[in-house]
């Protein structure tokens, strides 16, 4: 039977095309998604979004219409998920990570590894950065007993994109689920300051920007990486931080910030720190942005999940009206929008075919 998603729900972005296409490709139950981004200034599918459709389609040896530039309408068939070694060029600066958070839910429950080189923006705006990812994002995974390896070859940054990244995914029979409720002592703050194709200064002010307010509230001890890359074959300069902080649980809270034209440096360093301390002051496991990226896993795991973020949000709650439409489960959520909240489902117990 074909799932339909109104894609103009919520913040009506491409997020709700996303995890559409990626809980169908996962599951092979086939989706139509009308409506798509429709309350962006651009409605329909920009290049990061078909080649969403294009990299899941080709995995699942599936079929789809309505792949175009501009559609706002796409049906899409999937069958089994393939492993395999993949190049997939975005082509623009359009986010690598936005793009995998389409392609591992489908990747978990493929037929054998999957190897992916994927070519576009690796810190972009409106995106979850690649460090983040890396180092809170995938634990988090990892806990759900999926293995994912990623390695960072190439930073890209707006407009002119050229990241790259290699990733590989060890397939899993079946999601564990995930319990975070509890928030321990925080024990390490680390991150990763960068900048490319810009002078040096810029990321040693960064980071001693991003130490300096973390110190002013009692955080002592914090390391960050100095990630300079004065050239190395990137396309265009750009500069960034991603922070993380580690409790004496195991769980992982991220915040980040971008450079741009005009910002300074101390300002980007800051800005991170302050989002990190936000999060870690709100006592939560789950910081706002792992909330609404661990929702599809959490509907397709064996059992239940509870997480408790700290800030509600569209994003997370798009994701949820869609994982309960194409799978079938029940959320809870305590909280509101803006707030900290508690969620919780029984998985679907989605497993490998």
């Amino acid at each position: 039977m074909l799932v339909e998603i109104d894609g103009s729900i919520y913040e009506g972005g491409g997020a709700i095309f996303r995890n559409s296409l990626a809980l169908s490709a996962a599951t092979q139950r086939p989706v139509k998604v009308f409506r798509i981004r429709a309350k962006r200034s651009k409605p329909g599918l920009r290049p990061q979004h078909l080649m969403v459709a294009k990299a899941l389609t080709r995995m699942t040896l599936g079929k789809a219409t309505g792949l175009a530039i501009g559609s706002q309408e796409v049906i899409f068939y999937p069958q089994r998920v393939l492993g395999g070694s993949y190049v997939l060029d975005i082509g623009t600066a359009g986010s690598i990570t936005l793009l995998l958070q389409a392609i591992l839910p489908a990747a978990v429950f493929a037929s054998s590894k999957v190897k992916l080189k994927v070519i576009g923006g690796t810190d972009v705006p409106m995106a979850p950065p690649v460090d983040y990812f890396h180092h809170v994002f995938l634990p988090a995974l990892r806990d759900m007993g999926v293995i994912v390896h990623l390695k960072l070859l190439r930073r890209g940054h707006y407009p002119k994109g050229g990241g790259i990244c290699e990733v590989e995914v060890d397939p899993v029979n079946v999601l564990a689920p995930i319990l975070r409720l509890e928030r321990g002592e925080i024990t390490r703050v680390s991150g990763v300051a960068h900048a490319v194709r810009l002078p040096k200064h810029v990321v040693e002010r960064i980071a001693s920007s991003a130490e300096d307010a973390l110190r002013r509230h009692g955080i002592e001890g914090v390391e960050i990486k100095r990630d300079y890359r004065p050239n190395r074959g990137h396309l265009g300069p750009g500069a960034g931080i991603v922070l993380w902080a580690i409790d004496d649980l195991g769980n992982v809270l991220g915040a980040d910030a971008l450079g741009k034209r005009g910002k300074p440096s101390e300002q980007v360093g800051r800005e991170a720190a302050e989002k990190l301390i936000k999060e870690i002051q709100s006592g939560c496991p789950v910081d706002r942005h792992l909330g609404d990226m661990l929702i599809p896993y959490m509907a397709m795991a064996s059992g239940r999940s509870e997480i408790r973020v700290s800030c509600l949000t569209l994003h997370t709650l798009s994701n949820i009206a869609v994982a309960e439409k194409i799978l079938g489960v029940s959320f809870s959520v305590s909280g509101r929008e803006g707030a900290p909240a508690t969620i919780a489902v029984e998985g679907a117990a989605i497993r490998r075919s």
